[in-house]
């Protein structure tokens, strides 16, 4: 095979990624400023912060995996130049986000109790409850802001939803600085600041993404006349039936990273903190790999609504090669800088902490070992994830992704990390076995597709 076969796609690839790579930073950033300010207080506080995500990311897997079935339909659609399925399916795939943004926050709630179960320091379950309520109640304008962003997404254009998200950051900001430490006569409102200024920002991306596609000349064709009368059963089934599968496949990898933390946790609360900190550096540089499985979604639908089946492999196989290139070079940072980069998130000049501070950069310094190794895995993963949803394959990498995270992942994580002394280190090497096993079977069944492919329409 050609390199520059596979290389002249960079381009093209990295135009379409670069704005969802810097939208999704942007959601993560939310995340790293509350981790930064709520820091400040205490590690009781950042592991409640920590704790409280945890619920959080689950329901929030599920919306963005839901809502990914919009892009692969609308790209289909734009490859084929069909202006009433793309207005048909926009409108069916905001109705199914709004309704699931209230489901899932209704969810969370009433989920709540199970803190409860989790041999979790009494502390910071008192403290992650109030801030559960409000950060799961963001999450309806956040899951129907996926709704446009996908519709946005499919027909190619990834940057109205980086600008929202930006804009969203800057006013979170705003608001966690004032609500809570207390400034400019602002009540001091601790970890319950940052989730009232989470809220706040998710409305505001919400409302600034609607108003920016409505108003533009290229999307405007698509808002017109939105009647109830025209929801069909059938276009909604079509949805479900891609965004239920999608919706499980990213919850088994959430929910396998958010075992990770309850493990952690019981394991005591530096342990959890130190978690939290590799977690937060790993998650931003896994957030590349989901930009280039955007890109793999968008252009993989788009070659499979011209049928061109020779085309679509080779787009694949640049995004999949473009994707190990960044995550290697991620890779060698994380080794590069791991005594380094866990002091970024503490207080070091407070002396009371010192003691926890100390323990809390060891662990963290090995867990971000191995995330160097498992950027590779994880990357590969969710690339050949977004190309095979790109042909509306969600069923059968469902199934793959269950059994490497549950049943290869988790019990490695939970042998070494609670019946070894390896303590974090041995949970992280749970999830780096589940992220391989999934990204190698994953391979081979975009490869097994796309070669039946090329033969039943050679």
């Amino acid at each position: 095979m050609n390199l520059s076969q596979y290389t002249k796609e960079f381009s093209y690839n990295l135009t379409l990624a670069y704005p969802v790579i810097l939208g999704m930073l942007g959601h993560t950033l939310i995340g790293i400023v509350d981790n930064f300010m709520v820091g400040n207080l205490g590690s009781t506080e950042l592991a409640a912060v920590s704790l409280g995500n945890s619920f959080i990311f689950i329901g929030m897997s599920l919306g963005i995996g839901f809502s990914t079935a919009i892009t692969p339909l609308i790209a289909e659609a734009d490859a084929e130049k069909d202006d009433k399925k793309i207005r048909t399916t926009f409108h069916h795939g905001l109705l199914l986000c709004t309704i699931l943004g209230i489901a899932i926050f209704i969810m969370i709630v009433l989920a709540k109790p199970i803190m409860r179960l989790m041999n979790q320091p009494e502390a910071v379950v008192d403290l992650a409850a109030p801030y559960i309520d409000w950060v799961a109640f963001s999450l309806i304008p956040m899951i129907i802001f996926q709704g446009y962003k996908q519709f946005a997404d499919g027909l190619s254009q990834t940057k109205y939803s980086m600008y929202a998200i930006y804009l969203a950051n800057v006013v979170h900001v705003f608001f966690n600085y004032v609500l809570i430490y207390g400034i400019w006569g602002f009540p001091k409102l601790g970890i319950l600041g940052a989730a009232l200024g989470t809220v706040i920002s998710r409305i505001m991306m919400v409302v600034f993404m609607h108003f920016i596609l409505r108003k533009n000349e290229a999307f405007k064709r698509y808002f017109k006349n939105f009647t109830f009368k025209e929801i069909k059963k059938s276009i909604l089934k079509k949805i479900i039936n891609l965004g239920f599968p999608s919706a499980l496949q990213m919850l088994f990898e959430v929910t396998l990273f958010t075992a990770a933390i309850w493990l952690s946790g019981s394991l005591g609360k530096n342990s959890q903190a130190a978690n939290q900190i590799a977690l937060t550096l790993a998650s931003s540089t896994f957030m590349v790999a989901m930009g280039f499985s955007v890109a793999a979604m968008i252009r993989v639908s788009n070659a499979k609504g011209m049928k061109d089946y020779k085309q679509l492999i080779t787009v694949a196989r640049s995004i999949f090669l473009l994707a190990i290139i960044v995550e290697i070079f991620f890779g060698l940072v994380f080794v590069i800088s791991h005594n380094f980069l866990p002091h970024l998130f503490l207080n070091m000049s407070d002396a009371s902490q010192q003691f926890d501070n100390a323990e809390i950069i060891i662990i963290a310094a090995k867990l971000l070992l191995v995330a160097a190794v498992f950027q590779i895995s994880d990357g590969i993963q969710v690339v050949v994830l977004g190309a095979l949803r790109g042909l509306q394959d969600v069923k059968i990498p469902m199934y793959i992704t269950f059994v490497a995270y549950w049943l290869i992942g988790f019990p490695i994580s939970y042998y070494l990390g609670t019946k070894t002394d390896m303590g974090a280190t041995g949970i992280w090497i749970g999830l780096l076995a589940g992220l391989t096993a999934a990204a190698l079977f994953l391979y081979i069944r975009f490869a097994s597709l796309t070669k039946r492919l090329v033969l039943e329409n050679a």
